[in-house]
């Protein structure tokens, strides 16, 4: 595929707001600040259990005045703060592009489902559905973007993207699909999730979440901690600004093995690896990282762990970012595409540290051996190439490849 310039991405998530706080976080090594919280429920008065969540505790920016009722969600709350981080690159995009000529694609998986709690919470204790208001335009899957092309008066195609963990990694690639058939000259991608008690009590059903700091690729790893937040990028085939970073390359396929659960052996996630090295024209050895899904599941682990073993070997360094970030769920793909970016870029890492993985370093013997990153790992390739790795539901599974591009 034809590269395609990446501006300087939003990014919002428990480490704070900015990409130069996520990095400088990252690469120090500072303390995680995953945390007990009931608040997802609390916010409802309803009661659930008390867990480790990737909680974003900053004040949100307030919406404008006048902005309708129905772009009004925390979830939008959320992408809203963070765009304010690239609102120059957005109006600069504008002026170069024009309205018609920008796209939106969003991804998320809880939408604004939480406005309508007050609805079935209305409807329990009155034993009638009249007395309260349903928000349905709230919680399509296509509100953050609709939010972001209402604000924006961006009249260029618009959608979301919902296939649960893959949504903003999906997002990225439906960008690109965009910008290489020329159905625009921009387009304003990434992704947003905010807890929800829906989803905290769906991957509860499923006796996935853990009630510590989850510890991925560890013999001793028991689970998910989920989290929230929001990354978005401007995605174009010029470049707007004086960043070098690209999309090179993607893969995605669908094992369809089983509703909640990855294919055992790998096999979707090696075909999205194999299918993105191809899309980049690049070979393995090319790679100088992966910023992988690593839930910190005895399955999601153990799946990944094959399909880089079998693709990459055990020379390509990896890390999980998530014991920082929490699962951000629909957000995941873009926001840990997001940290891939900060980590390529010599300015915001001159020095050319990898992440070290937050774990117990306890090595489960059972998993093929890939290169965990510790507090000595470094790039070893230049151009500074990495991959990021989202896997969901369904078997749903993507691999974006970004790096530097020479011009």
């Amino acid at each position: 595929m034809t590269a395609l310039y990446l501006t300087k991405p939003a990014i919002l998530s428990s480490l704070g707001e900015g990409i130069e706080r996520h990095i400088q976080h990252l690469l120090a090594a500072e303390a995680s600040p995953l945390a007990p919280s009931d608040q997802a429920f609390t916010h409802y008065h309803m009661a659930g259990k008390q867990r480790v969540f990737g909680e974003v505790n900053t004040t949100l920016r307030p919406f404008p005045q006048d902005l309708p009722s129905l772009h009004a969600s925390r979830n939008n709350q959320l992408l809203w703060h963070c765009l304010a981080q690239i609102e120059p690159q957005i109006e600069q995009a504008i002026a170069r592009f024009g309205r018609q000529r920008i796209a939106v694609v969003i991804g998320t998986s809880t939408t604004g489902v939480d406005e309508n709690i007050p609805v079935f919470q209305y409807a329990v204790g009155h034993q009638d559905w009249k007395g309260a208001p349903f928000k349905q335009q709230q919680q399509y899957f296509s509100a953050p973007a609709d939010f972001v092309a209402y604000q924006y008066g961006l009249q260029g195609l618009t959608y979301g993207i919902s296939t649960a963990c893959t949504s903003g990694a999906k997002a990225l690639i439906s960008a690109a699909r965009l910008l290489n058939a020329e159905l625009c000259d921009a387009v304003i991608c990434g992704g947003v999730d905010a807890l929800s008690p829906l989803t905290i009590s769906g991957f509860g059903a499923l006796s996935v979440l853990s009630d510590k700091r989850s510890n991925p690729l560890s013999a001793n790893r028991d689970g998910i901690n989920l989290g929230e937040g929001a990354a978005v990028f401007i995605m174009s085939r010029d470049k707007l600004t004086d960043d070098n970073i690209a999309l090179l390359g993607y893969g995605a396929s669908s094992d369809a093995y089983h509703m909640s659960s990855p294919h055992p052996e790998g096999k979707g996630a090696i075909a999205a690896f194999q299918d993105a090295l191809n899309s980049a024209r690049l070979s393995a050895a090319q790679i100088g990282w992966i910023n992988l899904h690593g839930t910190g599941t005895v399955h999601n682990d153990q799946m990944e762990s094959l399909a880089v073993h079998q693709v990459f070997g055990d020379n390509t360094p990896c890390t999980t970012t998530k014991p920082y970030t929490g699962h951000t769920l629909g957000a995941a793909g873009a926001v840990e595409a997001a940290i891939l970016w900060g980590t390529i870029d010599r300015k915001l890492n001159p020095n050319g540290k990898l992440p070290a993985q937050l774990w117990d370093q306890q090595r489960d013997d059972a998993l093929p051996l890939i290169n965990i990153t510790d507090a000595q790992s470094r790039w070893q390739t230049t151009p500074r190439i990495g991959a990021s790795s989202s896997f969901a539901f369904g078997g749903n599974n993507t691999v974006l490849i970004l790096g530097e591009r020479d011009d």
